[in-house]
């Protein structure tokens, strides 16, 4: 069992971690010191990462470029290391930003959660990490939310991620950062 640090305003770190037995299949996430753990996902919200991997995959070989990874560690520093649904970073960066660890230690290009339900976690997912993705520079964040079955799409302009878009199931995504990609939204439902 994970108890918080020793005293009430000292910040968890991925120091911290590496102390504890950490139960198999949760998800331990650090952002500006606060802890989230989460249970392993929902069958449709494990369902809709592994269609948009596909999809994005699938653009890949068709002559994109990039690596699309499903829920990778990315630490921005050791108050601040997350695991986000899905990423893709362009090849031009993958190189310079994955470590010897093996994880990402700048901004993916593309972070993308799917939000699972809970007010907790729709908290993290449209708040905390929206405002974490946003200062860590990554150039887009894409939201899902399958109850609701739409996507936004928040893209980085002026200094933050501003939303650009909310798509419905009939709707078509598409980016600037990955030329040639299209997906009826419906595909990941």
């Amino acid at each position: 069992m994970i108890t918080p640090p020793a005293e009430a305003n000292l910040r968890w770190t991925i120091h911290d971690l590496e102390a504890y037995d950490l139960r198999e299949g949760d998800r331990y996430e650090i952002v500006e010191g606060e802890l989230f753990v989460t249970t392993q996902p929902h069958w449709t919200h494990q369902q809709i990462c592994t269609n948009l991997a596909f999809h994005l995959q699938t653009w890949i070989q068709q002559g994109g470029h990039g690596a699309v990874v499903v829920a990778p560690g990315v630490i921005f520093d050791i108050e601040n290391a997350v695991a986000p649904d899905l990423v893709w970073v362009g090849s031009d960066r993958l190189a310079a930003i994955l470590g010897d660890d093996g994880k990402l230690h700048d901004a993916p290009d593309l972070a993308v959660e799917v939000v699972s339900p809970g007010s907790a976690n729709a908290r993290r997912d449209r708040d905390v990490k929206l405002r974490l993705y946003s200062l860590r520079g990554v150039r887009e964040y894409w939201i899902v939310d399958w109850p609701a079955r739409s996507l936004q799409v928040f893209r980085h302009t002026a200094g933050a991620l501003k939303l650009a878009a909310t798509l419905l199931a009939d709707d078509e995504l598409s980016s600037p950062l990955l030329p040639g990609f299209s997906l009826p939204v419906a595909r990941l439902f």
